[in-house]
């Protein structure tokens, strides 16, 4: 019996000195199944995008109707404040999981997106006049009202797993 209960003990112990190493490895390499197995790391990028762009169709909606060109600058602050209840949404979201978002508009990338497409020489809005670009908006005169056609921002997203930051151009389309 003795004998018997040596070699039970025996075994066990080469079993688990053969087990250690895989144990170790499992360790030392991690495993979250979110990330390796989902594969949908900037998924929180795409969330702000799809927000943002929810967000900047309703607060342009109406613009033109409601905004000769005279008073774009009105527009454009009525635009932004529709914007800025999205924006804090956005922002609170999903901190409880871990997930941060910093946004904020981004005047320089506007202001090359209208110059871009908006070129009275060239692009599909030749017919219309310049556009002019101000806070992170675009507007364009169009037979003497406010049309929105973009805004610009950055945004920063930091999760467990990092940190990403770009710039999201939302073009709205009215027609």
């Amino acid at each position: 019996m003795k004998n018997r209960a040596q070699l039970v003990l025996t075994a066990a112990a080469v079993v688990a000195v053969a087990l250690a190493p895989a144990v170790f490895a499992y360790l030392q390499l991690g495993y979250s199944a979110d990330v390796a197995a989902s594969g949908d790391y900037d998924a929180p990028v795409g969330n702000a995008q799809r927000v943002l762009s929810r967000g900047v169709h309703g607060a342009a909606t109406g613009i033109p109707s409601s905004y000769r060109w005279n008073r774009r600058e009105a527009a454009i602050s009525a635009v932004r404040a529709s914007l800025q209840p999205t924006i804090d949404a956005l922002r609170s979201s999903r901190v409880e999981s871990g997930t941060v978002y910093q946004v904020a508009y981004n005047r320089s990338a506007a202001q090359a997106w209208g110059d871009e497409r908006c070129a009275t020489t060239r692009g599909p809005n030749r017919q219309f006049g310049a556009c002019e670009a101000s806070r992170g908006i675009v507007v364009q005169n169009r037979t003497g009202e406010t049309h929105v056609l973009a805004a610009a921002f950055d945004v920063h997203v930091t999760t467990e797993r990092g940190r990403n930051e770009v710039t999201v151009i939302v073009p709205y389309d009215d027609g």
